[in-house]
This record gives C-alpha cells, structure tokens and sequence, in this order.
C-alpha cells in the first residue's frame, strides 16, 4: 500500500526475508531488523505504520521492544 512502512523485527533470517519478500510482493515497503535493539534504535529514528515483532530475539526480546516503543516521545504515525 501506497506510504506504508513496515518495521519487521525477526531474528530467523530465512523467515525474515520470506515475509519481507511476500509483503514487497504486496507493494509493502518494509524493513528487516534481526535483533530487537537495532529494530528499537530504527524505531527512534524513522517513522513506521505497523511493527511486526518476534517475541524471542537476541540483544532484545519483541514484548521489551513493544513496551520501549510505546514511549512518547518516540514517533509513530
């Protein structure tokens, strides 16, 4: 869909890429994260519509990453 930015945090690359390449196919612009804390620190810099999250990841798990994200003065649109 047409400005819609997905942040996808999922530490099994293979099923990270498959769900990337499946949601590019439905002209998704989405972005890869393999750890939680680079997917947080992403989080903070960028704008996103939706995050998908693994709950078990390394540096930092996807409930952790979801509280932290919910933090005012992070942007989400």
């Amino acid at each position: 869909m047409k400005n819609t930015k997905i942040l996808l945090a999922e530490d099994d690359i293979n099923l990270g890429n498959l769900l990337k390449n499946y949601l590019a196919a439905k002209s998704y612009e989405t972005v890869l994260f393999t750890d939680g804390k680079s997917a947080l620190e992403a989080f903070s810099a960028e704008q996103f519509t939706l995050c998908i999250l693994d709950i078990m990841m390394p540096e930092m798990d996807g409930l952790t990453l979801a509280r932290r994200s919910g933090k005012p003065n992070l942007k989400c649109q």
